[in-house]
């Protein structure tokens, strides 16, 4: 007997009652029962590929993942079909906007930027069998936290419908070919050739939210410009910003106030507060705040500073909440190596007496430059009382603060400098909550207000506040389709009309943004595409192959900027930096002729971005991709991921008998020197900086993890995000105890 369709989706539906994440078994029993009885399946609903997939399922296989999220898809459809009252819920996709636009769930840009026939001519682009293209897990994640909810949070849009509407907002404002500019732009995110950032991901098209991913604020040293950051903090991260605060230039304890010795209580409170903030500025409820604080480790107040996480000691020295990074200069690395003398300031004596600021210096050569001169004239001259530590003694308190809750994240702010492309027009003092973000900083000035016809008028002169567009390119899926040119040209033009069209809820980061239009381009997928070419993570194949990756990277990625810039004109600060007068390209060692050819398109046209690559964590847009995360080895090839109400299998990406030699060493068994070497190789070509976590267990021994960060330092790499610790006994670690 042949069923009809309407029994297909009977037999859908029973089988989605009985299936539970993490409990594939009762889901094949069910499946083999309910088909058995009702017989052969109709192809137009998938039948034969249900029971045929089902009789094959393992949750220890990837297939089952496939066949979970085809069985999700046809009840979401369902949904949509009795939402919509149509049995195609993808069709009239104008009436579908208007109707959300009308009740308060899309932009009013939406349909003010579209006519009615453009909008039925985009809704031609839509192509519903790319929703074949998830695995349960990213189709999950992508509708219960990113498609758009009516106000009672039930879902009122479909993937293919995120996907387009993100395409529609990021190219209303060109004027060129626009339908075929959302066309590109749809074909890389429907394809999962890319991702767009959490902000875009989730805000695109939607009345409320913006588009950027990390903020970085400069706090000024005075009472009322801690205050102001404090209230720009909780204002971006009402609205999904994650933040990073450099506090360097902020006075050490017991430093004076108006002259007053004594009277200054140091970084802590302030720190403190932005804990509380962090906390209770929830953006909607949906997630706590994210706040990342960096200090210098000259800072008189680094000791107290590296206890902040602990989970011992006086709970009124704590701050739980926040994350916390440290700004390492070389001269403090080679003191640590060679088990040296370190000095501690305070920022406001030495500007006081020596009228300048420490931090407002950085070593032009390894070995060589202004901070180490500057830093010896403060421990040489008399007015200035410093703090001697033996350097391995604050190295000891790192990585103990490391290997108890994952922070500090380490920063190096020499090689930063030194590669800052923009060097001519500021200083970087630190990066943002990923550690991957490395542009020009500057504190904003304190607000003055004066009474003019009766109102309160605050003026304050903007400093540069950073701003972080970001965007990841799928490895896993776009390298093996040989897309990557075609993809980074389509990227680049949807990060720099975020630029545009965002709205920051402060000021000054818009500013900023305008002045330098940084953009975040970066990767994800590195160890599912090792696993598909059959590279091992430990090999020298494997070094070689990030640095001929990222340099393609980088070479279209600059290409693109440099072709946008014909186009609509190159960043504001342009003239001057090492993009235009080459030495970025030299800087970098890159010859050859398409190399050359390039560097003189720049110098003729410039760029139209200041910055431009930047490799996130990317960790819950790569699970909608299908892919791993970032540049990271995956945690095992198969586990268990707990949640609050069920239990969810994970599987690698592809895992098979010739991806599993790949998989099998994973996170806590590789040796974490073969990933510092990838990242070195992968570093020269990123002209800002990576979010690289170290995986170690708790057991490694004190100098094996020292090592690892003298290596990472030597090797030029910008900055280290997590340590990340396991208190479980891990198998195959013979490396971490060498």
């Amino acid at each position: 007997m042949v069923t009809k369709p309407t029994d297909h989706l009977a037999i859908i539906h029973s089988l989605e009652q009985e299936f539970t994440p993490g409990k594939i078994g009762p889901l094949r029993h069910s499946a083999e029962r309910y088909i058995d009885r009702r017989g052969s399946a109709d192809d137009s609903l998938d039948g034969h590929l249900i029971r045929e997939s089902l009789a094959r399922v393992d949750e220890a296989e990837t297939f089952w993942t496939d066949v979970a999220a085809r069985i999700l898809l046809h009840r979401l459809y369902k949904e949509q079909q009795v939402l919509r009252g149509t049995p195609d819920p993808y069709q009239d996709f104008a009436g579908h906007v208007r109707r959300l636009v009308d009740g308060g769930l899309y932009a009013p840009s939406l349909t003010e930027s579209y006519s009615d026939e453009e909008l039925k001519e985009i809704g031609e682009l839509l192509d519903p069998s790319r929703d074949r293209l998830f695995t349960y897990t990213g189709l999950k994640t992508l509708t219960d936290r990113y498609v758009a909810t009516d106000f009672g949070k039930r879902p009122v849009e479909l993937p293919q419908e995120r996907w387009l509407v993100i395409a529609m907002t990021l190219m209303r404002g060109e004027t060129d070919d626009r339908l075929g500019k959302i066309n590109e732009a749809y074909w890389a995110l429907s394809n999962l050739y890319m991702t767009v950032a959490t902000p875009t991901l989730a805000n695109a098209g939607k009345p409320h939210g913006q588009l950027s991913s990390c903020f970085i604020d400069t706090v000024d040293d005075s009472l009322r410009g801690i205050y102001d950051s404090n209230t720009d903090i909780a204002n971006l991260s009402k609205y999904g910003g994650g933040i990073g605060v450099y506090m360097g230039k902020v006075r050490a304890r017991g430093s004076a106030i108006r002259g007053f010795e004594g009277a200054s209580s140091g970084v802590l409170p302030w720190i403190k507060q932005l804990n509380n903030t962090a906390v209770s500025v929830d953006q909607l409820g949906q997630r706590q705040g994210a706040v990342a604080v960096y200090l210098d480790v000259w800072h008189r107040d680094i000791l107290t500073f590296l206890d902040l996480k602990l989970n011992n000691g006086d709970e009124r020295l704590r701050a739980h909440d926040i994350f916390t990074g440290v700004c390492l200069p070389d001269l403090f690395m080679e003191q640590v190596d060679a088990r040296g003398d370190w000095h501690l300031f305070d920022p406001h004596q030495v500007r006081s007496v020596m009228g300048w600021s420490l931090e407002d210096f950085y070593d032009e050569r390894r070995g060589d430059g202004s901070f180490r001169e500057r830093y010896l004239q403060c421990v040489a001259h008399p007015g200035i009382s410093s703090k001697k530590v033996p350097a391995i003694d604050i190295m000891k308190r790192i990585m103990r603060s490391q290997l108890e809750t994952g922070v500090p994240f380490m920063f190096y702010r020499d090689e930063v400098n030194r590669m800052n492309p923009n060097k001519h027009e500021g200083m970087i003092y630190s990066s943002n909550l990923c550690s991957e973000i490395a542009q020009n900083m500057s504190a904003t000035g304190a607000a003055q207000e004066t009474l003019e016809e009766g109102m309160i008028v605050s003026r304050r002169a903007p400093g540069d506040f950073v701003v972080c567009n970001l965007s990841s390119i799928n490895l896993g899926k776009a390298v093996p389709a040989g897309v990557l040119e075609r993809l980074i040209r389509i990227q680049v033009r949807m990060l720099d009309n975020v630029i545009d069209l965002n709205q920051i809820p402060v000021l000054q980061a818009g500013v900023t943004n305008a002045r330098y239009r940084g953009i975040g381009l970066g990767t994800f997928g590195w160890h599912h595409l090792l696993a598909q070419e059959g590279v091992q993570w430990e090999s020298d194949e494997a070094v070689e192959r990030a640095d001929l990756l990222y340099e393609e990277i980088a070479y279209h990625t600059i290409r693109a900027s440099m072709e946008l810039a014909r186009e609509k004109g190159a960043y504001p600060l342009c003239a001057g930096s090492d993009w235009e007068t080459g030495g970025y390209f030299e800087r970098r060692g890159y010859s050859g002729d398409r190399w050359t050819e390039l560097k003189s398109a720049v110098a003729e046209n410039g760029v139209r971005n200041g910055y431009m690559m930047a490799v996130a964590p990317n960790s819950s847009t790569s699970v909608i991709a299908g892919s791993t995360a970032s540049i990271d080895p995956v945690f095992k090839p198969f586990y268990h991921e707990e949640k609050k109400d069920y239990k969810l299998p994970v599987v690698a990406p592809d895992l098979d008998h010739r991806t599993y030699d790949i998989y099998r060493r994973s996170a806590y068994i590789v040796d974490q020197r073969w990933s510092v070497r990838q990242n070195a190789a992968r570093q020269r070509h990123v002209d800002q900086s990576i979010s690289f976590n170290l995986y170690v267990p708790n057991t490694i021994r004190a100098s094996v993890l020292l090592d690892l960060h003298l290596q990472a330092w030597k090797s030029g790499l910008k900055s280290t995000y997590y340590t990340r610790s396991t208190a479980s006994e891990v198998e195959e670690c013979e490396w971490c105890q060498s």
